[in-house]
């Protein structure tokens, strides 16, 4: 028998809803984004994105059901995403998901949001081969995971200071490209020199698998208010170029040595940052050269979206993982240590 989850998605500044059948058949995936909303602030208010939360909820969720072509009543479980991200936009999925799972009397499932971000590749690929190594690369996180099967997770690095995604929003900010600050970094980059600038790598101690970017902003900081004292000309593109080119080698080499040290033959890659065309590309050809499978989500499942908070609460639901009705918002919620 199918097993039927609405998944929600509220961590940050995109309400979503989807319906996953088993874990993998998408049958909708609605999110409405509130770039346009946050733009104009150069970054995301927490207060806006828990207000529009609350506006949009109701009718994204009846969209997935109409687009999936079911009703509540068909539904076997209500997923959410309840950490971490900002405590309002999260407080307001939770509430919605606890009112469908207590009027139906159906499970509801507390689901981490990194570790959908990690399921949204078993949308891709339900066998991926374990175990294996998966870069989560976002806004907030920069991880390294060994994963021994679904839900089964060792931290092999974490971000020590910024994570790639918020460096790439932080050099963003100080080129005045805007938010979000990581596609547009990307697309300037296109057009630049990634070897124009010499910039640094932390690599960290010997045999580190962290990660550290702040040292690297700040490089690009520095390198723009010297040339602005001097009075010389920058090209915007070659800075954005070389940075890119230096997140990216860390990320990718750092990722190989992983794969090398606990002999895994498949790497993932998942989050926000993971739709970065150098750093799919980089690390696919260095997978290639050394034999390993990579999987990586199709763009659209690599932003916040519903329904890989579905998926990932299928493989919950089927060992009986259920959260109880007190359920509530962790905004610093650790990856593979649930707090019901």
């Amino acid at each position: 028998m199918s097993v039927i989850i609405l998944g929600i998605e509220t961590s940050c500044d995109e309400t979503s809803a989807a319906v996953v059948v088993d874990g993998r058949a998408i049958k909708s995936n609605v999110i409405s984004s509130q770039v346009d909303i946050h733009s104009k602030f150069g970054g995301v208010v927490p207060e806006v994105a828990s207000r529009k939360h609350l506006e949009l909820i109701n009718n994204v969720i009846q969209e997935a059901l109409d687009q999936a072509g079911l009703n509540f009543a068909d539904l076997n479980a209500v997923a959410v995403t309840y950490g971490p991200g900002l405590v309002g936009a999260l407080l307001v999925g939770v509430a919605a998901a606890k009112s469908i799972s207590f009027g139906l009397d159906i499970p509801l499932v507390g689901v981490n949001h990194l570790e959908g971000h990690v399921f949204a590749n078993l949308l891709v690929e339900p066998d991926p081969g374990f175990p294996l190594i998966c870069l989560v690369v976002s806004g907030g996180h920069t991880d390294l995971l060994l994963m021994h099967g679904p839900g089964q997770y060792k931290l092999l690095g974490a971000t020590r200071d910024d994570a790639a995604g918020e460096a790439f929003d932080k050099v963003a900010r100080v080129l005045g490209l805007g938010y979000p600050g990581g596609p547009l970094v990307d697309k300037l980059a296109e057009t630049g020199d990634p070897h124009a600038i010499t910039l640094p790598r932390s690599y960290l101690e010997k045999d580190s698998l962290d990660f550290s970017f702040s040292g690297l902003k700040t490089a690009v900081i520095n390198y723009l208010h010297r040339a602005q004292q001097r009075g010389e000309a920058v090209n915007h593109a070659d800075v954005a170029a070389s940075f890119r080119q230096a997140v990216v080698d860390v990320l990718v080499d750092k990722t190989l040595v992983a794969a090398k040290r606990h002999d895994t033959q498949t790497i993932m890659l998942a989050g926000g940052v993971a739709a970065n065309k150098l750093l799919r590309e980089q690390l696919s050809a260095r997978a290639i050269d050394n034999s390993l499978r990579l999987i990586n989500p199709p763009l659209v499942l690599c932003t916040d979206n519903a329904a890989m908070i579905a998926c990932a609460a299928y493989y919950k639901y089927r060992r009986g993982d259920f959260a109880p009705l007190s359920l509530n918002a962790v905004p610093g919620l650790p990856l593979g240590q649930d707090r019901y």
